[in-house]
């Protein structure tokens, strides 16, 4: 491994300079802008975003994705998503422990990331990484995001396929889900699918993508059991065709985060919560004017 940041060889049979590059660019450490423009991507590797509500068994699903892959003779990277604390800015970072079946398997990379007070489900240094980890040659790059909130429509924006995860539980909630999400998922996924009513949702998933002039699949596992999963990755490995059907928009999306980025680099949430708890504390505090005079 080269001494300096700005050298540093990505591999993804070399753990360690894949991990120093992430840590670089993570903490935006210097060389940092240099690593990313030097980036250079030899192999079309897909990013596999997969979303959804808390509790629905993503981290289970991945792990049985990661087995089915490496079975295969894959190399694959996993950014977790977890969230951060709006109170203390901390994070549990717990995907690592969850996924550890597969923490020091030679042909799994395994990365946890925070928020760090992204208001979605992505991080915001998550696109950086993932290019990263894109860079050094990874078969596949799975993403697990938080799945609150905007998170599924974000990670769109990022992932070349993108799983949406539902539980059976989630009936009463079909016909809320979002047009906006109807669009942006490559194949919905009721994980759990031994529950009581899964049957009946996952058809009633299928009528309303119908309905909608889609023909997004619907498919059921059992993560635990790693039932349906051959289904699922099979779908990843014939899916590249639809990379390129949405590039233009992957890439813009991509942009944009980028540049939102950089223009709110000069902001500190900690520093900015102490400023706000002090001003408060004036009976005339008026957030508007407070901003304001911040900006």
């Amino acid at each position: 491994m080269a001494s300096t940041n700005n050298d540093i060889k990505l591999d993804c049979n070399d753990f360690k300079s894949v991990a120093r590059a992430l840590t670089i660019v993570e903490n935006d450490l210097e060389g940092a802008g240099q690593l990313l423009k030097k980036l250079s991507f030899d192999k079309n590797t897909p990013v596999i975003g997969i979303t959804g509500p808390p509790g629905a068994g993503k981290s289970t699903l991945v792990n049985a994705i990661i087995s089915t892959l490496v079975s295969q003779n894959k190399k694959i990277a996993i950014l977790a998503i977890d969230p951060t604390s709006p109170f203390n800015f901390g994070s549990l970072l717990g995907d690592r422990i969850r996924m550890s079946a597969h923490f020091n398997h030679p042909s799994v990379f395994i990365r946890s990331l925070a928020t760090r007070g992204s208001l979605g489900g992505l991080s915001a240094k998550t696109i950086e990484m993932t290019d990263v980890l894109r860079a050094a040659g990874f078969d596949y790059v799975l993403i697990e995001t938080v799945g609150v909130g905007q998170s599924e429509v974000e990670i769109a924006g990022l992932a070349d396929i993108t799983f949406v995860v539902l539980v059976p539980e989630g009936g009463d909630e079909i016909q809320n889900i979002k047009s906006g999400l109807m669009e942006i998922a490559d194949a919905f996924i009721v994980n759990k699918a031994d529950r009581e009513g899964a049957d009946l949702f996952a058809n009633n998933l299928k009528k309303m993508v119908q309905q909608k002039g889609g023909s997004v699949p619907v498919f059921k596992t059992i993560a635990s059991q790693n039932t349906g999963i051959d289904e699922i990755t099979n779908f990843i490995s014939s899916s590249p065709a639809k990379i390129n059907n949405r590039k233009a928009y992957l890439l813009t999306e991509r942009a944009y985060k980028i540049i939102q980025q950089k223009r709110m680099a000069s902001l500190n949430k900690p520093e900015l919560y102490q400023l706000v708890s002090k001003a408060a504390a004036d009976p005339k505090f008026n957030l508007y004017s407070f901003v304001e005079e911040y900006i």
